[in-house]
């Protein structure tokens, strides 16, 4: 792995595949994992591209960003990286948080972004029945006034992870981060992307569910949407590699076409 400074953390990644003058993938992973959920993906893809498999700070081999970080700054800071070293227009092909930052990046830099392949992408709100929502909000504000009002120790700790989602509990120096991600809503972010984009989305996938993805096609102008039968949030990548690898390749194909 090499590594990257910018804007205050430190970025691991590796490369493989075509040479410079190739197009160039990024490939972004999700929340609690590393560039090796992407590794066989992108190897089936070695020699159409030059890949680039991020470590994002506070996974991996990267070690945590400052602690106020926000997807905002994760895009930011890969975009000057990206500027710095001179490379053409990429494209980003995200899984989950990799996506959040993909749309971050895309709307905010979108002349470092030729295309988007967002699988399983997560930074849209719920909807849920009433009485979920009404159980989720009361869950919420307590765990709010718990946290305010219970002094630091080992028994808030404990009484805080009763509340906590898996990740939210192993989350560690990134629980302050985590917090901010999962309760932003993109929705005014993704009207702004403008370059070609790509969804897909597992049909079977209960953390980020198909109607996110039917939303952002909504909320995307041009977006083409794939649900993809059988498939959940992390067997997307597996079972379901060889359908998105294709998919990634068609885009490819339209992005060189259009040079």
């Amino acid at each position: 792995m090499q590594v990257f400074h910018s804007k205050g953390a430190d970025f691991a990644y590796t490369e493989m595949g075509a040479g410079d003058a190739a197009p160039v993938v990024v490939w972004a992973h999700g929340w609690g994992q590393s560039h090796a959920a992407f590794l066989p993906l992108a190897d089936s893809l070695a020699g159409r591209a030059r890949h680039i498999l991020f470590d994002f700070p506070g996974f991996g081999e990267a070690p945590p960003p400052p602690e106020g970080w926000g997807t905002e700054d994760y895009a930011d800071a890969v975009a000057a990286w990206l500027e710095e070293k001179n490379f053409p227009p990429v494209i980003w092909t995200g899984h989950s948080f990799g996506c959040r930052v993909g749309l971050q990046l895309a709307a905010r830099h979108p002349a470092r972004v030729a295309a988007l392949c967002l699988v399983a992408g997560a930074g849209l709100k719920r909807k849920r029945p009433l009485h979920k929502a009404l159980y989720f909000y009361v869950r919420i504000r307590l765990f709010k006034l718990l946290r305010r009002f219970v002094p630091s120790g080992a028994f808030k700790d404990k009484l805080m992870a009763c509340f906590g989602s898996a990740d939210y509990k192993t989350a560690g120096p990134m629980r302050r981060i985590f917090v901010r991600v999962v309760n932003e809503d993109l929705s005014d972010v993704a009207k702004t992307v403008s370059c070609p984009v790509k969804l897909v989305y597992g049909a079977q996938d209960t953390e980020t569910p198909p109607e996110f993805g039917k939303r952002f096609s909504q909320l995307i102008p041009g977006s083409e949407l794939f649900l993809l039968d059988g498939l959940d949030h992390y067997s997307i990548l597996s079972t379901g590699r060889h359908q998105v690898v294709k998919i990634i390749n068609d885009l490819l194909k339209e992005t060189i076409n259009k040079k």
